[in-house]
């Protein structure tokens, strides 16, 4: 690959005053090897093979840092859906499995790992069931530890019984981590159709199908794609469109370059790029920014969802060009707590819980870092889920659910996570109940657009 001197002082530019880094480099590991129907076996072999696997995860990837000049924020692990591997254990919960792959994190010096998940979009085996229950305490007793579990697809429809459970067990979690404001409802990711080679916590897991080490990265970069339309000179659409397609090439095309060397350095495969838009804190550093220099007063005015897909589109767009193997969720995220100017659209009132909802049809994930009320009732959490499910299976598309309904909070209150988890407003919900329909449990049927055999 062939790169111009002008591209290496743009790329400088870009980290120094635009905010442009690696958002993560994840390490995928297939546990199924470590089946065994002793749990104190199972735990050791599954902490012996990501140590195996991992153990200079963290060393390549700060090399390459200082080798070509770029941030890599965060170095993650993702593992085979522990619901799967673990269904032989002979164990009352999973909670000592949460706790070894804890432990691994920390001896890998790794910042999060992801797979405490289950798949359960048709139905539940026992070792889901006894995953789902085990993810308060399991998520209340580690730190690095994230859960997701996948209720839906546009082939299965939604699992009602599931989506009704989760509910429940989002209460429970946030009322085990009420001395951290919730915070353990921040590592659990509620999914239809969710991708297997995700690198983006809380939601990664390393899919069935999947080889058996990949690195895959996620890129970032909306201080980046602010800056350049800024730039721009009173711009149509269109203009606006060429220029994030631009912007979203040069982004990619480093990730890439990242993404094989570290592969190449760990012997492991190279498996995707997310082209994903993730937003930090940092002022500029936002999505919602990037909508306002597009022409809206305030991100959530009507226009909004026009400009987010103009966004993800163009991402999209830009960034296949530039990747052998695009993946993940790749498009733009809206994580509230995470992305100031969405913090400010929610304070000045121009963003609401339904507006971000509607945004969810056209952007990359769905409902993400929300916190609302503390005495937030399960079945209106259920309800809130259930509608993002609705939204990703007649959309064929990944949409998902990462909600905290902080403990003791009231809307206008602000609660704090901290580092990239940012600060969350609390935001209000609908007061009418849907409890009578979540209680109906059964299976919203799949779409007439699943049947394309």
């Amino acid at each position: 690959m062939l790169i111009h001197p002008d591209e290496i002082l743009e790329t400088i530019n870009m980290v120094t005053n635009e905010n442009l880094d690696i958002r993560t480099v994840t390490m995928g590991i297939n546990l199924r090897g470590c089946c065994h129907p002793d749990i104190t076996v199972f735990n050791e072999q599954i902490y012996n093979r990501i140590l195996r696997c991992a153990e200079n995860l963290v060393k390549t990837t700060e090399d390459i840092q200082r080798l070509y000049g770029i941030p890599i924020i965060n170095k993650r692990i993702s593992v085979t859906p522990i619901a799967i591997v673990a269904e032989s254990c002979q164990a009352e919960d999973f909670c000592s499995v949460a706790e070894t792959l804890d432990r691994a994190a920390y001896e890998a010096g790794i910042d999060f790992i992801g797979g405490f998940s289950a798949l359960v979009q048709k139905g539940m085996t026992p070792g889901d069931l006894k995953l789902i229950n085990s993810i308060p305490q399991a998520l209340a007793s580690t730190h690095k530890v994230c859960s997701s579990v996948n209720v839906a697809t546009t082939k299965a429809g939604i699992n009602m019984d599931a989506v009704a459970m989760m509910g429940h067990i989002i209460k429970q979690t946030a009322e085990l981590t009420r001395d951290r404001a919730g915070i353990g409802c921040a590592k659990l990711v509620i999914f239809c159709n969710a991708p297997d080679d995700n690198p983006f916590m809380a939601g990664a897991f390393h899919g069935i199908g999947e080889p058996d080490c990949v690195i895959n990265v996620g890129v970032s970069g909306p201080g980046v794609v602010n800056a350049a339309v800024r730039s721009l000179q009173n711009p149509n659409l269109g203009e606006i469109s060429e220029c994030i397609k631009k912007t979203a090439f040069k982004i990619t095309r480093m990730g890439e370059m990242v993404g094989k060397e570290v592969a190449r350095r760990l012997n492991a495969q190279f498996g995707v790029l997310d082209l994903s838009l993730a937003p930090t804190p940092a002022v500029g550093d936002s999505v919602a920014a990037i909508l306002e220099a597009m022409g809206l007063e305030s991100c959530g005015t009507h226009g909004t969802t026009a400009a987010l897909a103009l966004l993800n589109d163009a991402v999209k767009k830009g960034g296949s060009m530039a990747s052998s193997s695009v993946g993940g969720l790749s498009g733009a995220f809206i994580p509230v707590s995470e992305d100031e100017g969405m913090i400010r659209a929610v304070q000045r009132g121009s963003l609401t819980l339904d507006k971000l909802e509607a945004m969810t049809c056209v952007c990359s994930v769905g409902l993400d870092m929300i916190a609302v009320p503390g005495d937030t009732s399960p079945s209106t959490i259920s309800a809130i889920i259930a509608d993002e499910m609705a939204i990703g299976m007649i959309n064929k598309k990944t949409t998902a659910v990462r909600l905290i309904p902080a403990p003791g909070t009231k809307v206008g209150d602000m609660v704090e996570f901290g580092g990239l988890l940012g600060t969350a407003p609390v935001m209000p919900v609908h007061n009418f109940s849907s409890e009578v329909f979540i209680a109906r449990g059964g299976r919203i049927p799949a779409p007439i657009q699943s049947l394309t055999n």
